[in-house]
């Protein structure tokens, strides 16, 4: 992998792994537009001021967007949310493989 490809991988998992910031796209991946408080409530658990600085980071990256009827995922966040739909699978699949193990 290049340096200009790692510098990408780099800024892009900075952005995602800052807290909330997978599920506030993950509640906006049906495409359907929510409100501050719709959105909220489908992220659970965050407080304004920490959505409020998520939406921000988000909408400066080009991946969120605010129309007139709410947030939503702009192509790019879509795009993003295709790729990471092959996570869930694994995570499903990770999950129910968790669950047949022992416990220690």
């Amino acid at each position: 992998m290049s340096a200009k490809e790692n510098a990408a991988i780099s800024q892009l998992l900075s952005l995602l792994e800052s807290r909330y910031a997978l599920r506030v796209l993950w509640a906006l991946k049906d495409g359907h537009p929510q409100t501050f408080r719709l959105l909220q409530d489908s992220v659970g658990g965050i407080t304004p001021n920490t959505l409020n600085t998520r939406i921000k980071e988000l909408r400066e990256a080009g991946l969120l967007q605010h129309g007139s009827d709410g947030y939503l995922v702009t192509a790019s966040g879509a795009d993003l949310l295709k790729r990471l739909s092959d996570v869930q699978a694994f995570a499903t699949k990770w999950a129910a493989g968790q669950a047949k193990r022992p416990a220690k």
